[in-house]
């Protein structure tokens, strides 16, 4: 039983033959004493070799544990990956935001005009005359064809038609001096407000004069 114990020691100590040619003669010399006290006392012996085992245990254990997280890892360097694509692609959403919002304050669109809204714009009404004691206000309301508004001298003034076109309340004053109403006049309106021709007229009349100078 000694002797199976010895050669037993003598294996595990002297199996790694690569690390064992490279000890000194001294530390050689050293093992083999080790060797001949384990083969004394077997119970150490066994005792080390069964701690041995449970440190390979623990380091098989840890590997797993190492290679478990090192998933762990790369699975959420792959979701932060994806996370940075998601942010840079909205920086460059936003700088292209920025850049639409910078180009409208530049140059801002037109405001959309409702062509039946006549409260807003440039409007033209024919103006049929100005009356004393003559209240017809009632019938202002809601009915945009058909307005009027008092003076100072207790006068009102009625005005007949709503045109975005200036030439188009030209035509409809001619309509009604052909019937009668001599005093037909336009009247511009800007926002509601009653203002001078002059001021909302710019270009039209010489614009209509180049067009029937060239037929």
């Amino acid at each position: 039983m000694k002797t199976k114990v010895t050669v037993l020691c003598l294996v595990l100590i002297f199996s790694g033959m690569q690390v064992f040619a490279q000890l000194t003669k001294a530390e050689k010399k050293e093992w083999k004493k080790k060797a001949k006290e384990y083969s004394k006392n077997p119970a150490e012996l066994k005792t080390l070799i069964e701690a041995k085992q449970a440190a390979e245990n623990d380091n098989t254990a840890l590997k797993g544990q190492v290679s478990t997280l090192n998933n762990e890892v790369s699975d959420k360097n792959a979701k932060l990956a994806d996370l940075e694509d998601q942010l840079s692609k909205m920086r460059s959403d936003l700088t292209s935001t920025k850049a639409e919002l910078s180009q409208l304050k530049e140059n801002p669109p037109a405001p959309v005009v409702n062509p039946l809204d006549f409260s807003k714009g440039v409007v033209f009404k024919v103006q049929i005359g100005a009356f004393k004691n003559k209240d017809l206000s009632k019938y202002f309301e809601n009915n945009p064809n058909f307005g009027g508004e008092a003076v100072d001298k207790g006068e009102q003034k009625f005005t007949i038609g709503v045109f975005r076109d200036y030439w188009e309340a030209d035509k409809f004053k001619k309509y009604m001096r052909e019937m009668g109403v001599k005093d037909a006049w336009i009247v511009p309106f800007r926002d509601g407000q009653r203002v001078e021709i002059k001021d909302v007229l710019e270009g039209v009349i010489g614009d209509k004069a180049e067009k029937q100078g060239s037929k």
